[in-house]
């Protein structure tokens, strides 16, 4: 269950007030490397929270009487205006802000959420107790949880059986639960603690603790369970991957170098973004990470509206390992920890160009201290390639573009696992969604005398006596297209071959046919090669120069299937994975793909819920969700550290414009090549 239904958020979601602003100045671009952004004058209804913001809003819920020295704040962040009011402000209208505050209260177990009115005047406007749920982990769950486990006789006798003497040289991983498996504490919070061997090693993750896991119930302050299977010894191997630790390092390369000697092409004020008549918004949102809103395109001097929004809405990572210390393993990165609140600082040179501009993002932590993460979102410009290109042979003349790219970049550190994802304007009128994986395998220990083979079946060796088990990563985007305005229809496109006969006499041709998605039922649908399946959001009502509706397609990129059985509970959980697409019609607050609380569900909520009632999509407000999926089996060379991994989709001009937006881009003057 989640607090917020379909009717709730339908009628109390559109009433907000006032708030004066002042028009804003001409945005001016960054010089090359700058590391701040212009600042607003005046606070746009979309604009990042600063620190004075959240910390404003946890004040105010002190000073009401809300909070104690037994809160803590799973979640704050921005109360986001609705359509209707931002075309309001766009029209004039002041909006005030607005925060939205998911409080814990660990000496009454329960879960409450509040919306604060920040513009004056200032008030505490809703404070309600969401009954049933488990917020996200956070730090005062993870420093309890260490706590206790160390206060255990038998957490401290398995580790003296394996020789560790010193807990500082143990690492411990706390992770969501799961379901819980006792009727008897289905309501209490609970957590699960296995251990490494890190010594003084830079690497947490590279010698497991095998078969010790702890169940905590949090709520009694008690450790529930410890499991000891005392058999399999601790590796020897540290697995350090820093300069230091590799030894004998390849010649340095010479260093490619990205510069702008005329000064970069966009331009940023506050958080708007204005690049090769792309404008958007981009901040750091605490569960999501990085949001974009107002996604537009100036086509011949008219704005023209293509996404509202665009967000990480959920991911799980589920572990193939059918034993009971690794079965229950599923993390929900998004909904169970927050994913922006694991943002990690990215570095000039390294992570992303060093030209680059930052923006940081301020958050209010789990304990209500807030702070500013630098560095946390990256804006740079990079070579794109050939954007277009046509040589006649007969003349000899080369008509060719080199195209440049935008890209929005943010990176996270949860626990092991690092993801950077990247959102990529081009000139073209096309968005490329990149995710990229990296970090560390989650690693299981082995007896060295193990057949390989055996243990081979839920993993790989990459280590001596380590595994790294097999498992997949799913990542539900969510996608509230705006294509000219917000009306639109879905369509699938299916490519048939035409069955030989009189109309396909020669047995080459086939066809391409879209047919329309009319309802939430209908428009729960997953990749199909066979007929290179893609999806196509279009305004009915708007037409091209040909005379065709404007649209935008999605096209999937690599993907997967769960192989966790429908029944499995955390394939339940996770039931957005049952499909790669989905739509639904617009409800504000319907933001996660796995519901507002996904900690300790027993399942079905979020998207399997919302389809229900089976709203109709033709013609009206939609969301997408797109589900993509990666496989993991491990190789040797993806250890201590992976090289990156790569996962996505793009979105695609179809019919938007009426021939190729990319026509217009200057030729640029080059060097004569050399014979």
């Amino acid at each position: 269950m989640y607090s917020l239904t379909r009717c709730v958020l339908l009628s109390g979601l559109l009433t907000l007030s006032s708030l004066s602003c002042a028009k804003k100045p001409e945005p001016v671009a960054p010089p090359e490397g700058e590391s701040s952004t212009q600042p607003a004058p005046s606070p746009h209804p979309l604009d990042a929270f600063t620190v004075a913001e959240y910390a404003q809003a946890i004040q105010l819920l002190r000073e009401q009487g809300h909070v104690n020295e037994n809160s803590v704040f799973p979640l704050v962040s921005p109360w986001e205006p609705s359509k209707e009011e931002l075309d309001a402000f766009a029209a004039g209208t002041p909006v005030a802000r607005r925060a939205f505050v998911v409080v814990y209260d660990f000496a009454r177990n329960l879960t409450f959420e509040a919306r604060v009115r920040l513009t004056p005047p200032t008030a505490v406007e809703s404070w309600n107790q969401v009954p049933g749920v488990q917020p996200s982990l956070g730090t005062r769950d993870k420093e309890l949880g260490k706590e206790l486990v160390w206060q255990d006789e038998r957490w401290r006798a398995a580790m003296q059986r394996r020789g560790v003497t010193h807990p500082e040289h143990i690492h411990l991983d706390t992770w969501a639960p799961g379901p819980s498996l006792d009727p008897q504490r289905a309501d209490h919070r609970l957590m699960r603690i296995f251990p490494f061997f890190k010594g003084d090693s830079g690497n947490a993750y590279a010698r497991p603790v095998e078969g010790v896991l702890a169940l905590l119930d949090l709520t009694k302050r008690e450790v529930v369970e410890v499991i000891d299977r005392g058999d399999i010894p601790i590796p020897q191997d540290a697995g350090a991957y820093d300069e230091a630790s590799v030894g004998v390092l390849r010649p340095r390369p010479h260093p490619v170098v990205v510069t702008h000697p005329e000064g970069v092409n966009y331009t940023l004020t506050g958080n708007e973004v204005r690049w090769q008549n792309w404008r958007f918004r981009v901040e750091a949102h605490p569960r999501e990470g990085a949001v974009l809103h107002q996604v537009t395109y100036t086509d011949q001097g008219r704005e023209r509206k293509i996404l509202h929004r665009l967000s990480l809405s959920e991911m799980v990572v589920p572990y193939g390992d059918p034993e009971d210390t690794w079965s229950w393993r599923s993390a929900f990165d998004v909904g169970e920890y927050g994913f922006g609140n694991y943002l990690s600082p990215l570095e000039p040179g390294v992570d992303v160009p060093a030209s680059a501009t930052f923006l940081p993002a301020a958050q209010a932590k789990n304990s209500g201290e807030v702070s500013e993460i630098p560095r946390a979102l990256a804006l740079y410009e990079r070579d794109g390639g050939i954007l277009w290109k046509h040589y006649d042979y007969e003349t000899k003349r080369n008509e060719s573009r080199r195209g440049s790219e935008l890209v929005v970049a943010y990176g996270v550190a949860v626990a092991n696992y690092d993801y950077v994802l990247y959102y990529i304007f081009k000139q073209d009128g096309s968005i490329d969604v990149d995710v990229q994986l990296t970090g560390i395998m989650l690693a299981k220990g082995m007896t060295p005398q193990s057949e390989h083979a055996e243990h081979e079946l839920y993993g790989h060796l990459v280590q001596k006596d380590v595994i790294a088990v097999h498992h997949q990563h799913f990542f539900n985007f969510r996608l509230d297209f705006d294509v000219d305005g917000p009306r639109n229809s879905i369509l699938e496109m299916n490519t048939h071959p035409l069955p030989r006969g009189a109309a396909n006499p020669a047995g080459n041709a086939f066809t391409m046919r879209m047919e329309p998605l009319a309802s939430e039922a209908q428009s729960q649908r997953d990749m199909s090669l066979v007929n290179a399946r893609r999806w196509v959001i279009q305004n009915p009502q708007e037409r091209n120069a040909l005379g065709g509706p404007t649209g935008y397609v999605l096209v999937p990129g690599e993907n997967t299937v769960p192989f966790a059985a429908p029944e499995n509970v955390s394939r339940k959980r996770a039931g957005f994975i049952d499909h790669h697409f989905w739509a639904t019609r617009h409800v504000p607050g319907e933001l996660y793909a796995a519901g507002a609380y996904p900690n300790q569900s027993e399942g079905g909520d979020g998207l399997p819920t919302w389809v229900r009632d089976n709203q109709p999509l033709v013609n009206e407000d939609v969301v997408v969700w797109y589900t993509l999926g990666v496989t993991h089996t491990p190789r040797p060379e993806e250890w201590p550290v992976m090289p990156v991994a790569h996962a996505g989709f793009k979105l695609l001009p179809m019919g938007f414009f009426s021939r190729n937006p990319a026509l217009d881009l200057p030729k640029v003057s080059t060097a004569p090549a050399s014979p």
